[in-house]
């Protein structure tokens, strides 16, 4: 494959994108092949990306022209128009924007080379944050130690990009089981009221938000993509309560990279509120903390306490955490 294809062509060369789909199509996969056809059709969004930007800029100085100048004649405009198509070529074979860059890193077939969306948007965000103290601080909570030992057994705290796909109740506990014990400790409450409140959100982790490509939000939580989120996000219908009447709207959720950032943020999220301070005071009381949540409006169901207390007294949950005062009673 010529390497030197795309600095060779001109923009108004209407049947480069066509050679270039038949030169990817004979390269192998994983080859340096793919990966310059790769590079290359990423250069070609780039550019024309670039030249949207470019198109966008000129409209908006518009109103700032004269009329009478030579400059606004049509053909100046025409001459104008094929600089700025160039120009969005050379910019992109130059790497100027780096948006080819990340193209080719999120479409390389290359095992390992997969970086999640808001990880490249917010690096702070992206890694597991380490817990001090978690496990003094879980181990005052009332968990069955012989149900937790065989919950451990099958899980890892470890940050996966991967969405598992969850089988039913006691499948979605062991699956997120490690990520609850290390949110939980960091606000005091018990690791089994996180679980529930997942449970709830997701049916047991089988309707988890998905984009239409089927990429997964990792959302366990289905918290809202509001003005303050510099994540990436994902637009869905959902069913919200309206003074107590149930309507439809289309609503956008934050996207995680994993399982345990969603159960990370959920713990940022409550912290940085000042209307679940009052929550957060009665962490450690299972029953009043879900109540002062729906109080403070993270849901707007009327019955959303009832709901998750509900879910909390589910065998498949009890048998793990055990009776705890206000649940099930």
């Amino acid at each position: 494959m010529d390497a030197n294809q795309l600095q060779q062509q001109s923009v108004f060369d209407l049947t480069s994108l066509d050679r270039l789909r038949q030169d990817a199509l004979k390269q192998p996969k994983g080859s340096e092949g793919e990966r310059a056809a790769l590079k290359q059709a990423a250069q070609q969004f780039e550019s024309i990306f670039t030249q949207m930007l470019l198109k966008s800029m000129r409209q908006a100085n518009a109103a700032f022209e004269d009329e009478n100048s030579p400059f606004n004649a049509s053909s100046v405009k025409y001459f104008q128009d094929m600089h700025d198509q160039q120009l969005s070529s050379e910019l992109s074979k130059n790497g100027s924007l780096g948006l080819a860059d990340i193209i080719v890193q999120q479409l390389s077939s290359e095992q390992g080379k997969y970086v999640p969306a808001e990880v490249l948007r917010m690096p702070q965000v992206a890694g597991a944050r380490s817990v001090k103290g978690a496990d003094t601080q879980v181990q005052a909570a009332s968990v069955n130690p012989q149900v937790e030992a065989a919950v451990k057994a099958d899980t890892t705290a470890e940050a996966t990009t991967e969405t598992p796909s969850f089988q039913g109740a006691q499948d979605f506990i062991e699956g997120v089981w490690q990520f609850a014990r290390q949110a939980a400790a960091k606000i005091g409450v018990h690791p089994g009221v996180m679980v529930a409140q997942a449970a709830l959100e997701t049916g047991w982790g089988k309707h988890i938000i998905q984009s239409a490509s089927g990429e997964s939000s990792n959302n366990l939580f289905n918290i809202k993509a509001h003005r303050d989120w510099q994540g990436a996000s994902i637009s869905k219908t959902t069913v919200e309560y309206e003074q107590g009447v149930a309507v439809k709207r289309n609503e956008p959720f934050r996207m995680y990279g994993s399982l345990q950032q969603s159960f990370d943020d959920f713990v940022s999220f409550l912290q940085s509120n000042p209307r679940y301070q009052q929550a957060l005071a009665v962490a450690d009381k299972p029953a009043a903390f879900i109540d002062a949540i729906s109080a403070a409006g993270y849901a707007t169901d009327p019955n959303y306490a009832t709901k998750v207390k509900r879910v909390l007294a589910q065998p498949e949950l009890k048998a793990l955490v055990g009776s705890l005062p206000g649940i099930g009673d």
